[in-house]
């Protein structure tokens, strides 16, 4: 699906509320996936994602979080790690100006994945495991240049073990904060996600060393019942 996101990125504060829809355990379905999809069905950011042309909910999460530190400026380089399905290049795209179309200045989305992504205007993803050798290399040639703002959003298959998936989710954001400290422009930004058990603070106690602001933030969009979070860096000291 296609992206019609606003010239802005979108807003966060569309995002509907309506009434809640219960779903009936079928034969054929488990209690869990009945679970999902009633969580699906009453989701509003699933709503609002299906009507502004975004495809993910994830989108809603990049969106609040960049209308409090506004670091997806006109003209900016994005590097987007996990880019799949493609909701947070999209609105990268929409507030760097990266679409064909766009006005002045033109900034650029580069992203990569595990999972192929389908076409997207103004970004180019490519299909590559983030922690394959030549992974940052080919990365770095897209790029063709430093980067205003490296994003994750990159999460290891769940096991169901908090603190399995909470280690394994941390390590994919220690290898992301390394490659931003190499490719990032003096100034520039990280955005992370991370699961919360304990060890994101020696990692934002590794950020302090870069970055001149570090902080963590848990977007709206992100569920309550969730143990996700975002760390959030900015001021990059090169």
């Amino acid at each position: 699906m296609s992206g019609r996101s606003g010239s802005n990125g979108g807003s966060a504060g569309s995002v509907p509320r309506g009434m809640h829809v219960r779903v009936k355990t079928a034969k054929k379905r488990t209690v869990s996936s009945a679970r999902w999809l009633e969580r699906q069905l009453n989701d509003p950011y699933v709503a609002a994602a299906k009507r502004d042309g975004y495809r993910s909910r994830a989108a809603y999460k990049l969106i609040e979080i960049d209308d409090k530190l506004r670091v997806l400026k006109p003209g900016a380089v994005v590097v987007d790690l996990g880019a799949a399905p493609g909701g947070w290049c999209q609105v990268a795209g929409a507030r760097v100006r990266s679409r064909p179309g766009d006005p002045a200045p033109n900034g650029k989305v580069v992203g990569i994945d595990l999972t192929e992504v389908a076409p997207l205007a103004g970004a180019e993803v490519i299909q590559l495991d983030f922690l394959a050798p030549d992974a940052p290399e080919r990365l770095r040639a897209l790029l063709g240049g430093p980067a205003d703002v490296v994003l994750s959003d990159m999460a290891a298959s769940a096991t169901g073990h908090k603190a399995t998936d909470h280690l394994k989710i941390m390590a994919l954001c220690e290898a992301a904060l390394d490659f931003a400290v190499e490719v990032l422009k003096p100034g520039g930004a990280f955005i992370a996600k991370v699961l919360q058990g304990g060890s994101e603070n020696q990692l934002m106690a590794t950020m302090r060393k870069h970055f001149s602001v570090v902080k963590h933030m848990k977007p709206p969009a992100s569920r309550s019942d969730s143990s996700e979070m975002y760390v959030v860096a900015t001021g990059f000291r090169a």
